[in-house]
């Protein structure tokens, strides 16, 4: 049967305006689209407000700020003393402080609570957390919060300086904490508990009981710190892989630095001095493996690193300087390499508990080494033992460290270099630098 167009209710278009027409219909609908965006995001602009906290007016507590305020908002707080106790920030903002404002949290809890994601803290001075044995209290507590950023503040008297629980990405950067100065009531300065790539750049952290605290925190950075004068540990790290901390300053704490139970660290030109006491070090390193310690120095501590069950760790272009040991290497070490090192000025340079080891040293400088290099090729002709005799029966018999300047202790170590064979630690350098190792 021949279809009539003429009677036909809906014209046919030819196929070529039909497929123009399609495009049309498309590109209006872009442009519709495009419309909506720009003015959904030029409305949520103009809606992000700035609220200013000052005495003698309407909004003069920070509290009375946060219940006014939507994401996005900027609250300005002007100088003042502002007491708080628990004060939530559950909203995306910025609190920022003008000439330094006070929090004060009267000794009671923590000072601010921040669970909301999208959220600075800049330019506050924060001080007098409470302290409980059960709860851990501090100036600024973040909980399962996204995107913090935490910066340029100062901390006094706070138990926990900054506390992070579960939070991923953020930025704690400028922030001068300093703690309680007693060992039972001090909390960490940074405390970091299951948090994931964070920056924690150029702060000064003094007076807690660890400066910084890593417990499940991985990807994240440590740079441009300086913590001293803590009573346990400069830097803490339990159970956190895949971390970086470089150019920072670890100095006169009570325990140095601890790194445990972790693996993929990289530690970078850092320098860790003056960590003394009967159990103090530079660097402990316990039960962790495939990390790289390079171009840091190690000055005047009573060991510089201490290394329980390490697994490839790699050890190059460090400074050894002045130490009452260098390196103590336990016997559960394996496959750890050190490699073009300056050793100088150390009471001790190696020592171990046993007499077989796994691991492998090259290159290293070492200001002890009497040997010759008759090739001129810049390395000794004679391998270098660091282990000497003497140090072995300190670690047998710790008090023997009594004699350790008689003489007695000297003719030991004449003894050992005319007999070699009295040395029974198979660690050898068989490749020692005759010339100091530049960086």
């Amino acid at each position: 049967m021949k279809v009539n167009k003429k009677h036909v209710g809906i014209q046919l278009l030819p196929r070529s305006l039909s497929v123009k027409s399609l495009h049309l219909i498309k590109l209006s609908y872009t442009v519709s689209l495009s419309v909506i965006v720009v003015c959904f995001c030029f409305a949520t602009s103009l809606a992000a407000r700035e609220i200013t906290v000052k005495p003698g007016t309407k909004i003069n507590t920070l509290h009375k700020a946060l219940q006014l305020a939507q994401n996005g908002d900027v609250i300005k707080v002007t100088a003042s003393t502002y007491y708080v106790e628990d004060l939530l920030v559950d909203k995306s903002v910025s609190l920022i402080g003008i000439d330094n404002p006070v929090l004060d949290g009267q000794n009671k809890s923590n000072v601010l609570i921040i669970t909301a994601p999208k959220v600075t803290i800049q330019g506050f001075v924060i001080r007098n957390s409470g302290f409980s044995n059960i709860k851990d209290k501090a100036g600024i507590r973040v909980e399962k919060g996204d995107t913090v950023n935490i910066i340029n503040n100062r901390l006094e008297n706070t138990c926990f300086g900054i506390y992070l629980a579960k939070v991923t990405r953020g930025t704690i950067s400028g922030n001068i904490i300093r703690g309680i100065n007693t060992a039972i009531q001090s909390g960490n300065g940074i405390h970091l508990w299951y948090s994931h790539h964070i920056n924690i750049l150029n702060n000064n952290i003094s007076g807690q009981r660890d400066g910084i605290y890593f417990e499940f925190a991985t990807y994240c950075t440590i740079s441009r710190n300086l913590s001293e004068n803590n009573h346990r540990y400069g830097l803490h790290f339990m159970f956190s892989n895949n971390d970086t901390y470089t150019f920072n300053t670890f100095r006169k704490n009570g325990s140095g630095v601890a790194v445990m139970y972790t693996k993929h660290i990289t530690m970078t030109n850092n320098t860790f001095e003056q960590n003394w006491g009967s159990s103090s070090y530079g660097l402990l390193l316990k039960d962790i493996s495939k990390s790289v310690i390079s171009n840091n120095t190690f000055s005047k501590n009573t060991s510089g690193i201490y290394m329980e069950g390490t697994n490839n760790v790699k050890a190059e272009h460090n400074n050894f300087l002045n130490n009452g040991l260098a390196v103590r290497m336990l016997a559960n070490c394996e496959k750890d390499t050190f490699l073009l090192n300056n050793f100088m000025g150390n009471t001790f340079d190696f020592t171990t508990n046993g007499s077989e080891n796994l691991n492998y040293l090259k290159g290293n400088y070492w200001d002890k080494y009497s040997g010759y290099d008759l090739n001129r090729d810049k390395k000794g002709d004679l391998p270098y033992r660091p282990v000497c005799l003497y140090s072995q029966i300190i670690e047998k018999l710790p008090s023997a460290v009594f004699l350790l300047r008689s003489f007695m202790a000297e003719l030991l170590d004449k003894a050992e270099k005319a007999l070699p064979s009295m040395a029974y630690v198979n660690l050898y350098d068989n490749e020692p630098s005759m010339h100091i190792i530049q960086p």
